[in-house]
């Protein structure tokens, strides 16, 4: 368990198009790129991004929103896990990076197979 641990420190490119920083393709990406993911106790998960939003997601609210296909029904997008099937006390037990695009969570409730890429999170974060 943490209290709290930084988990990634994003060595990051720009990209360039014909020599050219294409603006527009910088912002969108700094947007979505983590510069610190930090777990705040077990209820709680921390994110700054590039462009310096800072955004608190509370574990019950993450878990409830879990992209996998036993929460999603893979064929129609249909939401199928019950938002009060989950308890407000489940907790992150552990956060692992998925290559430079994602985290997966291990819950207290022995559920761990969704991978919340950092678009999804930003999303979660901005609605």
């Amino acid at each position: 368990m943490r209290s709290k641990q930084e988990l990634y420190q994003p060595l990051w490119k720009q990209p360039a198009v014909n020599g050219e920083l294409n603006q527009m393709d910088v912002a969108r990406r700094q947007a979505i790129e983590p510069r610190e993911i930090s777990q705040e106790g077990d209820k709680r998960l921390r994110i700054t991004w590039a462009d310096e939003k800072m955004c608190d997601y509370e574990a019950a609210r993450l878990r409830r929103a879990c992209p996998c296909a036993q929460c999603v029904n893979e064929w129609t997008g249909e939401r199928t896990l019950k938002p009060e099937s989950i308890s407000d006390e489940v907790e992150i037990q552990d956060v692992t990076i998925v290559g430079r695009y994602a985290l997966n969570f291990r819950w207290s409730d022995g559920h761990q197979t969704g991978i919340y890429s950092f678009q999804y999170l930003r999303d979660l974060c901005d609605a």
